[in-house]
This record gives structure tokens, sequence and C-alpha cells, in this order.
């Protein structure tokens, strides 16, 4: 007869998105990205907005490896389709 083992998994690796702060790209467009691409409230898109501005980055949400690069790839597309600077990038969130 086999014993059946329970197999310890571990949870997927999570990433982060972050938005860097730029003096060009416009607060508003910051805010509607924010709202399109991680499904924020205005109120929530607002307060990373200023937390972007403020602190020089801010986390937008923390996804898989997969769904965080496609993230930063629709933000990056999305901004230099409007002419804005605007820098985004996933980084490993520390565990």
């Amino acid at each position: 007869m086999l014993e059946r083992r329970t197999q310890k998994v571990q949870p997927p690796q999570m990433y982060q998105v972050v938005m860097l702060n730029d003096d060009y790209t416009p607060m508003e467009f910051v805010v509607v990205v924010i709202q399109e691409y991680f499904n924020k409230d205005l109120e929530t898109a607002t307060q990373i907005m200023l937390k972007i501005h403020l602190d020089g980055k801010g986390v937008c949400g923390v996804y898989t490896k997969d769904v965080a690069a496609t993230k930063v790839d629709q933000v990056l597309e999305a901004a230099h389709k409007a002419g804005h600077p605007l820098q985004c990038l996933c980084e490993p969130v520390e565990s």
C-alpha cells in the first residue's frame, strides 16, 4: 500500500508593479492609468498617484510575475501612445 504524503507547495513569488515619478506626466493621466489597469477607484488611484508624486515611486498592485509584467507593458504602452515619459517596473516582493 502506498503512503500518501502531503507535499508542501510554495506560493508563487509575487511581484509589485511600481510607478516612478517624473516631472512631465500629468497627475490626471497617472490617476486614469491606475484606475484603468489596476482596477482602483478614483480615491485609491489618487492616493497612489500622490504617493508616487511625493515619494518618487508608488506600488500600484501585487501580482504573479506574468501578470505584473503584462501590467508594466500596458502602462508603458499607454504612456508612450499619450506622449508621456511615465516609467513603470515590477520588482519581487520581499517575503
